[in-house]
């Protein structure tokens, strides 16, 4: 891996780690929550599809214990978000939660299926692998909250736009594209499809 791609990951991560934690702290406002509880669901929102991956990869150390100072962030940010959350509306929080959901997915997807594609996966299975690392977060959170996982319940495309996403990526890959092209159009088109497919309420047929 390049050291220009290596960057560009790290802070594709970055941006996807603190907008999960911020959708794990709009969903434990919404949940009535303490600082310990907005803390276990931030931090699960925001490292449980990357541990997954992690593991399915058998990467070590899991990506939270190798970048431990964004636990002490989430920590920190679990101490104050009640308070900060109270200002904030019901349906101010549930567009933070859809935005930030969206952020996630979107970073995450596209550097699951870059880092599983590293690993000689096949094209397929790298694109899987975005999609677990893109979802996996959000389906923790829903459990802890004793929710279905918006994944299954939200007829909204949600997985499959971190699925068209993958494909994206493979497919610029393919055409040699820059690698940090590659990433961004990737991550930005799961993003804007999935904000498209909720301002338009577009969905899929059960």
């Amino acid at each position: 891996m390049s050291a220009q791609l290596h960057t560009i990951l790290a802070i594709m991560e970055a941006i996807a780690v603190l907008s999960c934690a911020i959708s794990g702290f709009a969903e434990a406002r919404k949940q009535h929550l303490d600082p310990v509880g907005a803390f276990v669901l931030a931090f699960a929102t925001a490292f449980g599809g990357g541990t997954l991956r992690d593991v399915l990869l058998d990467h070590r150390p899991f990506y939270w214990v190798q970048h431990q100072w964004y636990s002490v962030i989430i920590l920190v940010l679990s101490l104050s978000t009640s308070a900060v959350l109270k200002l904030v509306s019901r349906v101010a929080t549930e567009r933070v939660l859809l935005i930030t959901d969206a952020i996630g997915l979107g970073f995450f997807s596209a550097s699951g299926t870059s880092l599983a594609l590293q690993t000689d996966m096949s094209a397929f299975m790298s694109v899987m692998m975005g999609v677990i690392t893109g979802v996996g977060g959000g389906v923790l959170r829903d459990i802890l909250c004793n929710e279905v996982p918006l994944v299954l319940r939200d007829t909204r495309p949600y997985a499959v736009c971190a699925f068209i996403g993958g494909w994206i990526y493979i497919a610029l890959t393919y055409a040699d594209l820059d690698p940090v092209y590659t990433l961004s159009i990737s991550s930005f088109s799961v993003i804007f499809v999935r904000l498209i497919t909720v301002a338009f309420d577009v969905r899929l047929k059960s």
